[in-house]
């Protein structure tokens, strides 16, 4: 019996491990390439560096202005997942706790709507409308327009997690005096932040490397995305690979170190929802 399983399981894991090789091959080689000079790059693309050249890092966070591309980015991640955040939890508690529950389907419908609708359909009609708004240029319109974007899924995993808390906590709550608002706050959030973070962090992650609508949306260059700055520091150093390496690194470096450390409890939230669910 166990023969058969391994035997079994063989071809998925082979399969999952070219996957990983596959995926992870590019970022190692980046990472090593922003440790080179650029003679070492140009001559000998895969090897290891002589020395570790960390003056590409310094010399790119100066030239390509990656500080200011860098705290932009970080504000409207930050800003954009905690406003989907309240948002998207509050929507989620008035859903699963409505006492038309024909209502409440129609609503919960009319959100998942958007996890069918694709982004790029949408982007001149958002233009004319931020255009009007005199949101362009703004970050504000990157802020509103993620936080749109993200909740529905945001809304279908909240709504997921919250439909399985037991009433008995609420009737409790509701003896001791708790308003809907006091319930929601004091009851509903705690019991369901291992969702939330869950959330957050994979809307974060999505935010900080977002690219098609901070290009469009933001055309000074004092209001860069670290994606699209990155993008205009190619074009301007693409013969330059050690720079333009360590200059990536800088947006990808973030991304991989949240998930790494956090990778766990996305598991967990996701896994709780969907079988809670």
């Amino acid at each position: 019996m166990r023969t058969w399983l391994y035997r079994r399981n063989v071809i998925p894991h082979m399969l999952l491990t070219v996957y990983v090789l596959v995926t992870l091959y590019p970022l190692v080689w980046l990472a090593i390439s922003s440790l080179k000079t650029q003679r070492e790059i140009t001559e000998s693309p895969w090897g290891l560096p002589s020395s570790f050249q960390w003056q590409n890092y310094v010399e790119a966070w100066k030239t390509a202005k990656v500080s200011t591309y860098f705290f932009n980015s970080l504000y409207i991640s930050t800003v954009s997942c905690i406003l989907i955040v309240i948002i998207g939890s509050a929507a989620a508690f008035a859903i699963t706790r409505m006492n038309f529950p024909r209502l409440s389907n129609w609503v919960y419908q009319f959100f998942l709507l958007g996890l069918v609708v694709p982004g790029g359909a949408l982007l001149i009609p958002l233009y004319r409308l931020l255009q009007e708004m005199k949101l362009i240029d703004t970050h504000l319109s990157l802020i509103l327009i993620n936080a749109t974007f993200a909740l529905p899924v945001t809304i279908f995993i909240l709504s997921a997690f919250m439909k399985a808390i037991p009433r008995e906590l609420e009737e409790a709550a509701i003896v001791d005096g708790l308003g809907a608002f006091g319930l929601f706050v004091r009851i509903i959030l705690p019991v369901t932040m291992p969702a939330i973070v869950t959330v957050f962090i994979l809307n974060f992650i999505n935010v900080w490397n977002e690219f098609i609508m901070a290009l469009l949306f933001l055309s000074k260059e004092t209001l860069r995305t670290l994606p699209v700055g990155m993008s205009v520091f190619k074009d301007a150093f693409q013969t330059n690979y050690a720079l333009l390496s360590a200059a990536v690194m800088y947006s990808v470096v973030p991304v991989v170190i949240v998930y790494l450390f956090l990778q766990r409890k996305i598991i967990e939230g996701v896994t709780a929802g969907s079988v809670k669910g």
